[in-house]
């Protein structure tokens, strides 16, 4: 479904006022929301189970979950999230292994060993269960 989906998308002509749509890993760990308009793009990614170091150390003010939410837009820097984390598991289009999609100005790849994103500046993330990072 995922790899159709992201065909569709790239030969639309311009959005709608705001295409939104998601996918997730095969091991369902690790689930992605984008959201698309003819102004900007997002993505959102958080990762369920995680173990090892945060990709950034945790803020002072953060009193919340830390290292599970991943969000960049379309140009500029990875932001983690300092909210709780949502451990639902359903809705989500599956990005097998080996797949990449472009759309919205971010290009992603999902593989066993996790899943990489990147915007047009390049800045990213690669999340997997033992490895979060941001570059």
């Amino acid at each position: 479904m995922f790899r159709f989906f992201l065909g569709a998308v790239i030969f639309c002509a311009s959005p709608a006022v705001a295409d939104v749509w998601t996918f997730e890993t095969p091991s369902e760990n690790i689930q992605c929301s984008v959201g698309e308009s003819a102004e900007s793009s997002d993505i959102r990614c958080t990762i369920i189970e995680r173990y090892g170091p945060t990709a950034l150390p945790r803020p002072a003010n953060c009193q919340s979950d830390w290292g599970h939410d991943f969000q960049m837009f379309a140009t500029g820097a990875v932001e983690m999230l300092c909210q709780p984390l949502n451990r639902n598991r359903d809705g989500f289009d599956r990005a097998e292994y080996g797949v990449t999609g472009r759309f919205g100005g971010f290009t992603c790849t999902s593989s066993t060993k996790g899943l990489k994103c990147r915007n047009v500046d390049g800045h990213g993330f690669f999340l997997s269960r033992a490895v979060q990072q941001v570059f």
